[in-house]
């Protein structure tokens, strides 16, 4: 007898810098949801040698570029503040981000996941809102993200500032989600969030 192929629902968790993304992805692994890290995307389709790695090289130059042969992100932060540059990178990751959400998505369906969440900062930038059946926006004071960017990245004020500043602002962010996350104060205050939240996507997966 075949068994009924569960369709997975597919969660993009999305939110500027410093809005604290990566604390709402761990809650919900903690809960059990089977959740996709930006970071690790992010690292294997600029894997030294990818397609990806070589069109940055070619635009922003070999400084970008570590000993090791990988990427130097914290370099790269600081080259993208502008449009042009930022529109740039985009271009040269969507596809390759595209292809590993894919694959990743397909192997969480045949594990029998219900919810897979994957986190993609730039979601919206990217065009890639209608790949997903939910959008969660995390949301917090500008203030409190430049401060947690200055010491995330051991960045100057100014800096953390522009790397706010060339992101979607969040009031459009958030009129294209579907449900919101505000991450403004205690991280028990957050975890309460995100646990409703997880309610409501579980609601869902048994409609």
């Amino acid at each position: 007898m075949n068994k009924t192929k569960i369709k997975v629902l597919k969660v993009a968790v999305t939110g500027g810098a410093g809005s604290g993304k990566t604390s709402v992805c761990n809650r919900l692994k903690e809960l059990g949801v089977k959740v996709i890290s930006a970071d690790e995307m992010a690292r294997e389709a600029v894997a030294p040698g990818s397609e990806a790695l070589t069109k940055i090289i070619r635009f922003f130059g070999e400084k970008v570029v570590l000993s090791d042969g990988t990427l130097n992100r914290k370099i790269l932060r600081r080259m993208i503040t502008d449009d042009d540059a930022r529109l740039t990178l985009e271009r040269v990751l969507h596809h390759e981000i595209t292809k590993l959400i894919q694959k990743n998505v397909a192997c969480a369906e045949k594990e029998g996941c219900r919810i897979v969440v994957i986190e993609v900062p730039l979601l919206f930038e990217l065009d890639m809102k209608e790949r997903f059946d939910r959008v969660v926006v995390v949301i917090a004071d500008k203030e409190l993200r430049v401060n947690r960017l200055m010491e995330r990245d051991q960045t100057s004020r100014d800096a953390a500032k522009d790397l706010i500043n060339v992101q979607m602002p969040d009031e459009e962010k958030i009129g294209r989600a579907d449900h919101v996350v505000w991450n403004e104060g205690s991280m028990e205050k957050l975890v309460e969030s995100v646990d409703v939240l997880f309610k409501n996507l579980t609601k869902i997966t048994k409609r």
